[in-house]
């Protein structure tokens, strides 16, 4: 199978590890192994539990304590709506390897993890891309949607909210987009690997999972849980869907780690009190980029409502890959060029921690910016 080269995830393998200020990052600050078992208020005895336990094989889906905590991100859903994976990125691709097959027509709602596009691609699957606008707030134009997917569409891949936008759809707009789907009895690959991080309001936004039938949505612990080293995914779907990915599953995973398993059980058991951390968090980023923005005539941005991330246009005649790397070279600062995501002329930036780092990074790049 050939596959296009992961745009991101190589340029994270190229620059990251001498980056000074690290502004690519997608994480909330991590979490310790000490934070996260103080949490609960059990330290002693946890830290007896762990250390307690065998390293053998865990369950095979993931056990039930994990299942039931994840149940209880959706409604109505139970341990057979859920299997576990080695994070969203094993989620996804394992969804895709067992609803897409050649010739299949797969319409993929970008910019987005590039998961969504080059492995459908790579299937030979007949691909659309449909491509999201600045000036509609990175959201959807549904008479434009409806006519791509027309009524012979197998999938539809997107994410909610959007990386790298921060976009998130509005309810009304997902149940118009389910209508859609259903015109050609299409499944919706939803990646909610950011939700959960909703900057207002009740911070997790509405699932695919949890509207529509062939709805499957994934996600994982690690930027809502700040968790990303437990490397721990999971899908959520129809209990027929999720039999027909454990197939394929068997293939591919047979258990996540023990340990893992146990770690994210204790976080999503102890959601309300992690999330409320990292929205806190996330704002205090927020605001800092938003002010910076407000003050820097070279850059324009639509305001991120959810997740982590803005995707952020500068009005420079550079090509972004060539403005990334120069950038980097000459003051250390790391930021994402938005040809990684297939758009020109942006720039991913992270704003989820270290926060004094994120000023001074901010005003270097300014200033080199504006001496370009």
């Amino acid at each position: 199978m050939k596959i296009n080269r992961f745009k991101v995830e190589e340029w994270f393998n190229k620059y990251e590890y001498w980056a000074k200020y690290d502004l690519a990052d997608t994480c909330v600050e991590a979490l310790s192994i000490n934070e996260l078992i103080e949490i609960p208020g059990e330290n002693f005895s946890t830290v007896e539990e762990i250390f307690s336990r065998k390293l053998n094989y865990g369950d095979i889906h993931g056990s039930k304590r994990l299942k039931s905590a994840i149940a209880t991100l959706y409604d109505n859903k139970t341990e057979d709506n859920i299997t576990i994976t080695h994070g969203t990125i094993g989620a996804n691709q394992l969804v895709m390897l067992s609803l897409i097959e050649p010739y299949d027509k797969v319409v993929t709602i970008i910019p987005t993890y590039q998961q969504h596009y080059s492995i459908p691609a790579s299937f030979g699957a007949n691909l659309t891309t449909y491509r999201l606008r600045e000036e509609n707030n990175w959201l959807p134009d549904l008479d434009e949607l409806e006519k791509l997917v027309g009524n012979d569409t197998k999938v539809i891949c997107m994410n909610n909210p959007n990386n790298p936008t921060g976009a998130i759809i509005p309810d009304d707009m997902l149940y118009k987009i389910v209508e859609i789907a259903k015109k050609s009895n299409a499944y919706i690959l939803c990646d909610e690997v950011y939700r959960g991080l909703k900057h207002d309001g009740n911070p997790f936004s509405l699932s695919i999972a949890d509207i529509y039938d062939k709805g499957i949505s994934t996600g994982s612990t690690s930027k809502v849980f700040s968790l990303a080293g437990l490397r721990l995914g999971w899908i959520v779907g129809n209990k027929e869907i999720i039999k027909q990915i454990n197939h394929q599953r068997e293939y591919n995973t047979i258990s996540v780690g023990i340990l893992d398993d146990y770690f994210a059980s204790l976080a999503i058991e102890n959601k309300d009190k992690i999330v409320s951390r990292n929205i806190e968090k996330v704002n205090i980023g927020k605001k800092i980029l938003t002010d910076w923005i407000e003050k820097e005539p070279l850059i324009t941005s639509v305001i991120p409502q959810g997740g982590t991330t803005a995707f952020v246009k500068y009005h420079k005649n550079i090509p972004s890959e060539k403005l990334c790397s120069k950038l980097q070279e000459e003051t250390g600062v790391m930021l994402l060029p938005g040809e990684t995501f297939e758009y020109e002329n942006y720039l991913r930036i992270g704003y989820g921690n270290n926060f004094e780092a994120l000023k001074k990074a901010l005003f270097i790049f300014s200033n080199w910016l504006n001496k370009q």
